[in-house]
């Protein structure tokens, strides 16, 4: 209530909207003052929010969603292993379509090829959220590439940084990675329908600093913008532009809804790209995303080759972009 009103909200308005004493309000109050929300208290006017810090908490992210059904659960943790991890077990145990996982901290991260990482408290935004979709496994890969094309959006309105994709789903900021995602399938017993798809998100947002090793690969939104970000408040806006290109995808089963807008964020688009297959690598010229998710590579003989996604990785001829 206090983030939704410009102004001041009475005692008394609280006392009646939750049906409790003007002394259990006041407790609230100062329970959210201790864990840093900057409120005023003016009496015959009531309370104000001037200031919320940088904290993740179930009552936080509900409170700035904007969504109509993703996100609406949420279970935090402030460590924990993989929020992926979590996820897959809460979706086993029936934890709704939407039950959003997010975590302060993991100490067991996962990537691609089973890769996993540590990250410290408050720097990145660590989230998963449940999917149970109705259309064949084999179009579940292509929501790797919704969350890319939402992630993006979200930083871009967010932070104002040019935020570019590399095919599938890696975001970029001149140059260098900041976003992970990692979608996970379950299948049901006869294998012939989606149990749950699990997606999962890192966002490097407020490290300060990166290993030697990486620097010149990675980045965070900290480092690129020299300004703090509101994690809660970027996790929201991913999740409606998840939400919104989701719907639009249940309508076609393919990605002709994000398709020219994701091919704007390219960032190998019509640029020479080395394809890693463990077929045979070979270079040629990057023409784009296809509604299937495929990258349209031209060859030097004029034929056009459409790389999946999976094992084969796409790089720009001299480096990780």
């Amino acid at each position: 209530m206090l983030r939704e009103r410009d102004g001041y909200v009475s005692g008394q308005e609280l006392c009646d909207q939750f049906g409790v004493s003007r002394t259990a309000v006041w407790k609230v109050i100062n329970g959210l003052k201790e864990e840093g929300y900057i409120i005023a208290s003016v009496p015959r006017r009531g309370y104000r929010l001037e200031g919320a810090p940088d904290i993740l908490s179930e009552s936080e992210l509900l409170s700035r969603m904007k969504t109509k059904w993703l996100g609406r659960r949420v279970i935090y943790f402030r460590e924990t292993d993989s929020t992926n991890t979590q996820a897959k077990r809460l979706a086993e145990e029936g934890a709704p379509e939407g039950t959003l996982v997010a975590a302060d901290m993991q100490t067991a991260g996962k990537g691609r090829r089973g890769r996993s990482w540590q990250q410290s408290p408050g720097m990145m935004v660590s989230v998963t959220f449940i999917i149970k979709p109705g259309f064949a496994p084999d179009k579940a890969s292509m929501l790797t590439l919704l969350a890319a094309h939402s992630v993006a959006g979200a930083i871009e309105h967010v932070t104002g940084l040019p935020a570019g994709i590399k095919w599938p789903n890696d975001i970029v900021i001149h140059g260098k990675k900041i976003v992970g995602i990692l979608t996970e399938m379950s299948l049901s017993v006869e294998q012939d329908s989606i149990h749950y798809v699990v997606v999962g998100i890192g966002i490097n947002v407020n490290i300060t600093s990166f290993p030697e090793e990486i620097r010149d690969m990675a980045t965070s939104l900290y480092l690129e913008s020299g300004q703090q970000v509101n994690r809660s408040s970027l996790i929201a806006e991913v999740l409606l532009r998840f939400e919104q290109d989701y719907e639009q995808f249940l309508k076609t089963e393919d990605l002709t809804g994000i398709l020219e807008d994701y091919n704007a964020h390219l960032v190998s688009r019509d640029k020479e790209v080395r394809v890693l297959d463990p077929q045979g690598e070979f270079t040629g010229i990057s023409r784009g995303m296809n509604a299937d998710g495929e990258l349209l590579v031209e060859k030097e003989d004029g034929n056009v080759i459409r790389v999946y996604a999976g094992e084969v990785s796409v790089r720009g001829l001299y480096g990780y972009v």
